[in-house]
């Protein structure tokens, strides 16, 4: 399943138990008349995955939805989901290099051109 949406936060890796066990969420509001704001968990050396993306670009996210139940002291089944995400893809179009380029003013415009000229293309 995937989530498409901005980014609204990026929180910190937090570390649990003697493991060393990883985690950090992400916060993705999705682009719907009714905007949802949804949290993912990336865990363990998913948690690296968020280092490059920034607050408000646009992404799509790759999850699993997970869900566990939870037998509480008086013997009630209380069940729990989570959202998991496994990979993230940056939506934003940014131009190809485009520095690389000298500006479009240093071309001269081609000397005597004109439409009647022939066309000699093989093809």
């Amino acid at each position: 399943m995937e989530v498409i949406g901005k980014v609204k936060l990026i929180g910190e890796v937090q570390t649990f138990g003697s493991s060393g066990f990883r985690k950090r969420e992400l916060v993705v509001t999705t682009d719907e008349q009714y905007p949802q704001m949804i949290m993912i968990e990336f865990l363990q050396d998913k948690v690296d995955l968020l280092n490059n993306y920034k607050v408000g670009q646009d992404v799509k996210v790759s999850i699993n939805l997970r869900g566990r139940e939870w037998i509480n002291p008086q013997g009630e089944a209380k069940y729990f989901n989570s959202i998991t995400g496994w990979r993230i893809e940056s939506l934003s179009q940014s131009p190809p290099n485009a520095s690389n380029l000298p500006p479009v003013d240093q071309f001269q415009a081609a000397a005597n051109f004109t439409e009647e000229e022939p066309d000699d293309l093989p093809f």
